[in-house]
């Protein structure tokens, strides 16, 4: 962040109290911590746990974990549930945090977790998906994205998944 976000003032970097150098505006007189939007992501399961929902988008031929942003007012929680309906057509009836992680091109916390559907049934999925496939879980991580930060996600969650987990070992959805 270069200028402020209040006034337009060119920041300065100055110490804050032990956070180290942050964006300070003169005119102002206050710090101006970065900004930053706040997504989920999510490796949509079913209920058998052993098959993984990847999707396509924006004519990629790639496949990714299914994500959106969090709405203001809204918890990661809610967005987590609302996306997987408005994107795939699914209800969510249980869940986990995982872990997040800053994703610099699109300056994104991104907060990931595991979820389960009601149904493998994806005949509500909607426009904003190209395209979207149930993977068996062995072979999910050959068919992610290569490098990415879906695909550090997936292992990650396939490795708990290894654990024995069941579904009644999940957080149940609350609308």
């Amino acid at each position: 962040m270069k200028y402020c976000v209040e006034c337009g003032t060119e920041l300065v970097m100055q110490e804050c109290n032990g956070e180290g150098e942050v964006p300070f505006c003169e005119a102002c007189g206050v710090f101006r911590f970065p900004l930053f939007s706040t997504a989920m992501s999510t490796a949509v399961l079913n209920r058998g746990l052993d098959k993984i929902l990847l999707i396509q988008q924006y004519n990629r031929p790639v496949f990714i974990l299914l994500a959106g942003y969090v709405n203001k007012g809204e918890n990661a929680e809610e967005t987590l549930i609302r996306e997987v309906k408005e994107e795939a057509g699914l209800d969510i009836i249980a869940y986990e945090y995982m872990r997040s992680e800053y994703f610099a091109p699109s300056s994104t916390l991104m907060l990931n977790f595991i979820s389960i559907a009601d149904t493998e049934d994806l005949s509500g999925m909607s426009a904003e998906l190209d395209h979207a496939q149930w993977f068996p879980l062995e072979e999910a991580a050959d068919a992610i994205l290569k490098g990415s930060l879906a695909e550090r996600f997936l292992l990650n969650i396939l490795d708990k998944l290894t654990k024995g987990r069941t579904l009644e070992s999940f957080t149940p959805a609350v609308r």
